[in-house]
């Protein structure tokens, strides 16, 4: 009855052309790569959490193929938004579909907080830490968006600190973006964890790199960076 996290699957079972393996050797056969490991080590009395970036689907009916297959490995998951993630939809929908599709391990963190084992599991996708990260083309409000993140992750914050009141069990809180990254900070996102006292933080989004140590404290919170190809496509034991 283990906790693992892993992020950034970029899954494309049926599309071989958003293969990843374009970004290093890593990602060579990652797909089949992740699959080994993982059924070598999750069993289905364990939960996996993964922070987004999960299918290259534009929408749900194209992500079906890949969260079928997530659906069949061993254990629950529990997933998140990440910034390619453009198949994902309101909670009430999401929960349809896979009650339509007979998906039946997947759950969703999105506005929630999850009771796992010994944690208390809340989050939300984060946005960049700085504007000049903003890889994308369009115009978009930075600080618009970095501010609705934040909300979000006080949102289940705030439920998992209901649900820990009753057990005092220990909040960790898992984002897509890297709220510290280098020498930018994204004070938003940052400013809550600091607020809510937490300890501990799981990031995805990264990679390459692979020089940059994994795990780091900025302002005395311990971040780890969770990304597939940074976890050689093995999931990480909380």
């Amino acid at each position: 009855m283990a906790v693992y996290v892993i992020s950034d699957l970029h899954l494309a079972t049926a599309n071989a052309e958003k293969s990843m393996e374009v970004f290093g050797k890593r990602w060579t056969d990652y797909i089949e790569k992740l699959r080994s490991r993982w059924i070598h080590l999750i069993t289905d009395s364990d939960t996996v959490i993964i922070p987004g970036d999960i299918s290259w689907g534009l929408a749900m009916e194209h992500a079906l193929d890949d969260l079928r297959w997530l659906d069949s490995l061993p254990g629950k998951k529990i997933i998140m938004k990440g910034n390619h993630d453009f198949w994902w939809s309101t909670l009430t929908k999401l929960n349809k579909f896979f009650e339509k599709n007979q998906i039946k391990t997947i759950s969703v963190l999105n506005n929630n907080a999850f009771e796992v084992e010994n944690y208390v599991i809340a989050g939300s996708r984060g946005w960049f830490t700085d504007k000049s990260m903003q890889n994308v083309e369009e115009d978009v409000d930075y600080d618009k968006i970095v501010n609705r993140e934040a909300m979000r992750l006080r949102l289940s914050i705030t439920q998992a600190t209901n649900i820990s009141a009753e057990n005092n069990k220990e909040i960790l809180v898992f984002l897509h973006f890297p709220p510290v990254w280098s020498d930018y900070v994204c004070s938003p996102i940052l400013d809550v964890l600091k607020e809510f006292n937490i300890k501990r933080c799981y990031f995805g989004h990264v990679h390459g790199n692979y020089l940059h140590p994994m795990t780091f404290e900025y302002d005395n919170i311990e971040f780890h960076i969770i990304s597939a190809d940074f976890l050689d496509f093995i999931p990480k034991l909380l």
